[in-house]
């Protein structure tokens, strides 16, 4: 079969510049076809996990993201529990790492060029024809150029028009929040946590993730009935309000200053039913987006990308190697799923029913840390079965 490449990545983002990284490394023929000339800030998507930092080791990323703005932050907060020292306390021994999402995709993209791949930025894609071999329309400097492919990787984000074009089942949860976030200045916190403080009283959130001396990515999660979709300078006033109802105190933000869009966007999950078909194969958000309101997108989409390539460069057969990844991806997933949605029920619902699961459970978390599943920092690969949910919320 003659293709014009072995691989075409549509989307030059974390996803799919860390996998053509590590395919171009071994000498596999990869297009990165990215319609951004220059990555904009998009408010979602600045702070990693432990485990997320873990994968970006693994696909040897990690130092370039250092070096082009990443801060790793060893220590971790979540309302009145104790500190996490991450690196005493986490599976991957390693901090979380905060950084300006841009930075971080203009660091991946340029080790992908640097590894061998081709990167076609201001170009966008027209059409795409699952098959075999799977085909790419893409208009590039006012030309059109049809393009064959051993492996078509859709890396396009949560609106991607290559879960569209397979045909794939999508599924969204049905329950959600409102996420608004902005970027300070001046803000008076730590620099070495990042700090997620929740009132489970109205049901909402305030995240601080420092990057790097008092720049702080600052976040608040709102019920998704309250309508609340603060966006714009002048609601930077009432989004500081409502993280300090959420809990976060108001000192902190006395010299803070806006230096990024304010923005708000749905927090809800949704995904491919199994990312991969026809010779179409889904990463990061679009091959499932978990909720934004527990901060594992980047952390999936790195698993994602060492997956998939580590499938790929075992096999012959990369139909085969594409849906044995489309399984691993949807049993990590899930796993995943099922922890925000106990953390939601817990943490951030209101209600008599929750209050009363609340009166339940955190005495016994006070009490025994253990209880509460550690997915969220360590990753999936922690067991998560009835027993681990009953443990969380006091049940047994």
């Amino acid at each position: 079969m003659s293709t014009d490449y072995d691989v075409i990545t549509v989307g030059g983002g974390l996803g799919g510049s860390a996998l053509a990284k590590v395919l171009a490394t071994h000498g596999t023929r990869v297009l990165v076809v990215e319609r951004e000339v220059q990555f904009k800030d998009r408010v979602r998507g600045e702070w990693m996990a432990p485990w997320g930092a873990a994968e970006a080791v693994k696909l040897g990323i990690y130092d370039a993201l250092l070096e082009h703005g990443a801060f790793e932050k060893p220590y971790f907060q979540f309302g009145g529990f104790p500190i996490r020292d991450l690196k005493q306390t986490t599976l991957p021994q390693l901090g979380s790492l905060n950084a300006y999402h841009p930075a971080m995709q203009e660091a991946v993209i340029d080790a992908a060029r640097l590894a061998g791949a081709t990167i076609w930025r201001g170009a966008t894609i027209r059409e795409i024809k699952p098959g075999d071999p799977p085909t790419v329309t893409v208009d590039k400097d006012g030309g059109i150029k049809r393009l064959k492919a051993k492996i078509v990787i859709g890396a396009d984000g949560r609106s991607s028009i290559c879960r569209t074009g397979t045909g794939l089942k999508s599924i969204h949860d049905t329950r959600g929040m409102l996420l608004a976030g902005v970027l300070f200045d001046g803000v008076a916190v730590t620099e070495d946590t990042s700090v997620m403080l929740a009132n489970p009283a109205i049901g909402q959130i305030a995240y601080f993730f420092p990057q790097q001396g008092k720049r702080v990515r600052a976040y608040c999660a709102l019920p998704l009935a309250s309508g609340r979709r603060l966006q714009g300078t002048s609601d930077v006033a009432d989004f500081v309000r409502e993280c300090i109802r959420s809990g976060a105190p108001a000192a902190a933000y006395a010299d803070a200053k806006a230096i990024g869009p304010l923005a708000t966007f749905e927090s809800m999950a949704n995904w491919a039913d199994l990312p991969y078909a026809e010779g179409i194969a889904l990463v990061g958000d679009a091959a499932g987006t978990s909720d934004p309101v527990w901060g594992q997108g980047l952390s999936l989409t790195l698993r994602d990308a060492r997956v998939l390539s580590e499938h790929l460069l075992s096999s012959n057969d990369w139909d085969a190697a594409a849906q044995a990844y489309a399984r691993n991806h949807q049993n990590y997933f899930d796993t995943m799923h099922n922890v925000e949605s106990w953390s939601t029920d817990l943490f951030i619902r209101t209600g008599k029913d929750a209050d009363a699961a609340r009166e339940r459970a955190f005495p016994l978390i006070i009490a025994d840390p253990t209880r509460v599943p550690d997915h969220l920092l360590s990753g999936p690969d922690l067991p998560c079965d009835e027993l681990v949910r009953k443990r969380f919320f006091g049940e047994v």
